[in-house]
Order: C-alpha cells, then structure tokens, then sequence
C-alpha cells in the first residue's frame, strides 16, 4: 500500500516558484527522506502535505485518500498527519503523559497507549516529569510519542535533530528510525544533511529549485546519481573526463566498468564521477607496471577514517578516504594510485538534460 502520493504538485509565492511539478511516492511503513539545499522547496513540500499550505496545481493523497487537488483542501486536522517540528514545542504546563495524550480520547488515554508509546521511544518512567526537567533530546522523544500516540495515517519530521549536538543527533537518529519500525509507522524526514538522509531512510528525494531531480534508494542515490550536481550535493565527488569503450570508462587513472553499463559503439567523451573510498593508494614500487604515480599534499586523520590529497605527475588532486590500521602517510610521500570498483558516467546528453 502507498502512503504517501505526491502528483505534479506546485505551489508559487508571487513571482517565487517553490515547487515545480514534484512527484513523490512513499510506501507505506516505511520512512522516505526530503533531502536539499536551503531554499530548495522541500519545507514547502511538508508543509503542503501536511495541510498548512494549499497547493496551486496537482494532487496529495495521504493512505489512498486526496488530501488536496483542484478545488480541494482538506484541513489539516481531518488529514489524520502528524507533524514533529524542528524543536519539540511541548506544552510546557503538561507533563509528558499530558503532552503524548493531548491527541487521545479518553478511551485511548485509558487503552494504555501512552505507556506504549514513551516505552517506544526511550521513555518508560518520564510520564510524570514537566517539560523543563527534560533534556533537548528527550524533548524530542516526547515530541515523536505524541506524535505516534493517536496513529497518524502519516508522520513529518521536519529536521528534528538540527537542534542537538553531534552525538546526541547520532543516538536520537537510530532510535526514532527503531521506534518508527516498531510501530509500523509511514514518516517522511525533511533534512538538508546528507549522512542523515543516507544512513536513516529507506527512499531518499533529491529536492533542487522545487523540482524532485532524484529518487531512489540510498545506495542509489550515492552510487548513481541522477546528475553531477546530485552527486556532489550527497557525498565527496570528483568528476573527471573519460572515455567510455565497450562498458569500461577510461581515465587518467586507468580504467573501471562502468556502473550498470553495457558495451558502447566506439568512443565516447564522458564525465566520471570518483568517490574517495574508490581511489586506492599504495606503495609506488608495488607492480603492476605502467602506475599511475602523484604525492601526498596532506593526510587529514578523523578518528575512524583518514583523507588523503594527493597531487598526480599532470597536477590532478584527488582526495582518497581509508579505514584507519595504525598506518601513516607523510606529507610529501610518493604513491600509487587505482581505481576500486565500478564507477558513474554521464555523457554529454546526461549532463545538460540534468542541469549540471
């Protein structure tokens, strides 16, 4: 069943257009995220779906039901969605068992789905605790409770986490994805950050200047980027020209297959996208003969993983991200460097029919 259906939607502010014919599709329990730049029209989107905005053109439904279309608007209340903002916005004369019922009959209330839900998110035992006495994470735990408790057809999380530290946003994350699968839940993520997006969803939306430029899976969309600006927006990309001949893209690397390609008639002029973790060093004096050589510009150690810049003999840099093993690369040092596995071209069509 689709949860969530998103046809030709547009919406204009004046002369601003903020979103642009979008088409979104999302399966029900499961969680899709809304990724883009500021300004992009992905808070529109939510906003939209979630009844707080009226659509200028195209269609919502919400569990097979049109939410909005032409000439229809539901109100946001009978849309039966649910709306987690950026920061909790608990009722502060609540305490959290008051705050995650407010939503609930008083059968509901009495049914124990409370307890049910704060038990879900972390927070069996906090019933009787005020808001202030919480912190900024457990706040939001509150807040994605309440937002479970009645059993919303759909649920919108509008970058929950931007407000928590580094660490806190990474705990909080995993638990709100568990406690969403637990309980079947549909939800759509809205976020500008990358690893976010890619590390919790299960469908992940490209947004840029109101349009849906990719959707797909998170392997999708970091391994096959719908265009270049795509695949420099969701992770480190390094774009260089090739030559693709019968499948395999050819660089000043060396050569790899080309992802999901087949044989090409002849030569063609392409744009290869590289990630960091795909360019292997190694020791210049390892075989085979024929290496591609450069020198280490710098090695920038974070913890689990190190990047190293290295500068080729033509003056190409390129940036090569390992798993840290005790071992270090000096400034300076003389390396060989490959290509790992397969790797995404565009031809010249792709590129200008993407924007890039």
């Amino acid at each position: 069943m689709t949860a969530l259906t998103v046809t030709a939607a547009g919406k204009c502010y004046g002369a601003v257009t903020a979103l642009a014919d979008v088409r979104l599709s999302v399966p029900a329990g499961t969680l899709a995220a809304v990724l883009g730049p500021s300004g992009c029209g992905k808070t529109t989107l939510l906003r939209c779906i979630a009844g707080l905005e009226r659509l200028d053109a195209g269609e919502i439904r919400v569990a097979g039901s049109v939410v909005a279309g032409p000439r229809l608007h539901v109100p946001a209340h009978r849309r039966r969605v649910a709306l987690v903002p950026q920061e909790g916005a608990l009722f502060p004369h609540l305490p959290v068992s008051g705050n995650v019922g407010y939503g609930l009959d008083r059968t509901a209330r009495r049914s124990g789905r409370v307890d049910e839900v704060l038990a879900l998110v972390g927070l069996d035992g906090y019933q009787h605790r005020m808001p202030h006495q919480l912190s900024g994470g457990q706040q939001q735990r509150v807040a994605l409770a309440r937002a479970l408790a009645p059993r919303p057809r759909l649920i919108l999380l509008d970058e929950p986490f931007s407000a928590l530290d580094a660490g806190l946003r990474a705990e909080l994350r995993q638990d709100v994805r568990a406690a969403l699968r637990a309980d079947g839940a549909t939800a759509v993520l809205v976020t500008h950050d990358q690893a976010e997006a890619l590390s919790l969803a299960d469908q992940v939306a490209v947004m840029r200047d109101g349009a849906v430029v990719h959707d797909g899976s998170p392997a999708d969309v970091y391994t096959v980027p719908a265009d270049p600006w795509v695949a420099n927006f969701v992770g480190d990309a390094m774009l260089l020209p090739g030559l693709v001949r019968a499948g395999r893209a050819h660089t000043a690397l060396g050569e790899a297959p080309v992802h999901r390609g087949g044989a090409d008639n002849g030569d063609r002029a392409v744009t290869v996208l590289l990630r960091p973790e795909q360019v292997r060093l190694a020791p210049p004096e390892t075989p085979p003969s024929g290496q591609i050589t450069g020198r280490v510009l710098r090695h920038d150690f974070h913890g689990h993983d190190s990047l190293t810049v290295v500068r080729l003999d033509d003056g190409t840099e390129l940036r090569s991200r390992r798993l840290n093993d005790g071992s270090t690369i000096t400034p300076g040092t003389a390396v060989r460097v490959s290509i790992h596995g397969t790797v995404r071209v565009w031809h010249a069509e792709e590129r200008q029919a993407g924007g890039a």
